[in-house]
């Protein structure tokens, strides 16, 4: 019953969101095998080290960013491999990147109620986080790639 819930939602939507599910999906595949590359090699495609984009909102993007936020959401609870932050945060980015929207990745590290060292990526527009918010847990900052405007 649920399965049947979620295709008509599918089929329901706007033309629009449709083709932002299916590139969602398509992005969060290509940064699932992206992942896979020693981080040396990804890095370079991720933007300006240590950079950070403006926290200003552009009213024409916002739509925009809301809408590849939701796909991004929605299809990273459908793929058959697992799509976390890093791959969340990758495959919008790439999102934002071919709509020439700037953004900021932003990668953290923290220690869990375990004393364990853990990761998150989050990626911010303007004020807006696209992915990788709600996490309870505050995370240091270790790396940032800005790609579009450039904070001077």
């Amino acid at each position: 019953m649920h399965l049947f819930k979620k295709l008509r939602h599918f089929l329901e939507s706007p033309a629009e969101m449709k083709r932002l599910y299916l590139e969602a999906y398509l992005n969060l595949a290509w940064a699932r095998l992206l992942i896979l590359l020693p981080f040396s090699r990804l890095a370079p495609g991720l933007g300006k080290r240590m950079e950070e984009t403006p926290f200003v909102d552009y009213p024409e993007e916002q739509k925009k960013l809301k809408q590849i936020a939701r796909a991004i959401r929605v299809m990273s609870g459908h793929t058959f491999w697992k799509s976390l932050c890093l791959v969340r945060a990758i495959a919008a980015m790439k999102m934002l990147q071919r709509r020439k929207i700037s953004c900021t990745l932003y990668l953290g590290v923290a220690k869990d109620e375990n004393g364990k060292m853990i990761a998150h990526a989050m990626l911010r527009s303007g004020t807006r986080y696209v992915t990788g918010w709600g996490v309870n847990i505050k995370f240091t900052i270790v790396g940032k790639f800005a790609t579009g405007r450039i904070t001077q």
